[in-house]
């Protein structure tokens, strides 16, 4: 079955970054937004892991956003929810200074907006712990725009988290699409090409990896953004991946 519809991860895939200095750095952010409203930074940041180990854990009974707030409200109480126009704040303005953590790869939006130009649908399966303004965000820091993806997974519209299968599983339901039409392409070993459990095809995206338990990469297809829509075209039988970039 030919490919029809390319799945991106977005940080460290299409947004360059280092994870850990990016998470630290908008923690930073988020704790001096919070302070003066009696959030101790510390237990704060704390209880922003809690609420996303409480994500990763969903199963599928509620959205992302909901499983956050009720897992924050149980550290903080009601007060957390009458608080989060604080966080819709802070995600709508402090956050954006995260950019500078960021950098920047012109061949993310060329292969995006080149391989839509030969057919292919585009999505993104960003991991959906972060609203739906912060993915908006990071999405033109990578030099697109929301409109470019034909769906956005970000913590309201999601009831799963990477890497469990069924987060691949809910996007081809909402896309109305076989898992065998769908590559997944993303930076994370772990994460990312566990879609390949459910069918996808997989490509791993070697500038920004993550590797944490060692595995060897050998197995999956990998490398640059060139190689990447080179894959693509031998998939599909095309011939003009020199044309690319």
């Amino acid at each position: 079955m030919k490919i029809t519809t390319v799945l991106f991860d977005l940080d460290g895939t299409l947004l360059p970054m280092d994870q850990d200095l990016f998470t630290k750095g908008y923690f930073k952010l988020l704790a001096a937004k919070l302070a003066p409203y009696g959030y101790e930074p510390k237990q704060l940041i704390d209880a922003v892991w809690a609420g996303t180990a409480a994500m990763l854990k969903n199963d599928g009974t509620r959205s992302n956003e909901t499983v956050f707030w009720n897992r924050f409200a149980l550290i903080y109480g009601e007060k957390a929810k009458t608080d989060k126009p604080l966080f819709d704040d802070f995600y709508a303005n402090e956050f954006r200074q995260a950019k500078s953590i960021c950098s920047t790869d012109p061949r993310a939006a060329e292969i995006v907006h080149r391989i839509q130009a030969r057919g292919y649908r585009v999505a993104l399966a960003t991991n959906p712990i972060f609203p739906a303004i912060a993915t908006e965000h990071r999405i033109r820091w990578a030099g697109l725009e929301p409109s470019d993806f034909v769906l956005c997974t970000t913590y309201e519209n999601s009831s799963f988290c990477k890497p469990n299968t069924d987060y691949y599983r809910e996007i081809t339901q909402k896309l109305g699409v076989r898992p065998e039409e769908c590559l997944m392409v993303g930076n994370d070993v772990a994460e990312d090409m566990a879609a390949r459990e459910l069918g996808m095809h997989v490509f791993l995206l070697t500038d920004c990896l993550i590797c944490t338990q060692g595995t060897d990469i050998s197995q999956y297809p990998h490398g640059s953004f060139e190689q990447l829509s080179a894959y693509l075209d031998a998939q599909n039988g095309i011939n003009d991946a020199a044309d690319c970039f």
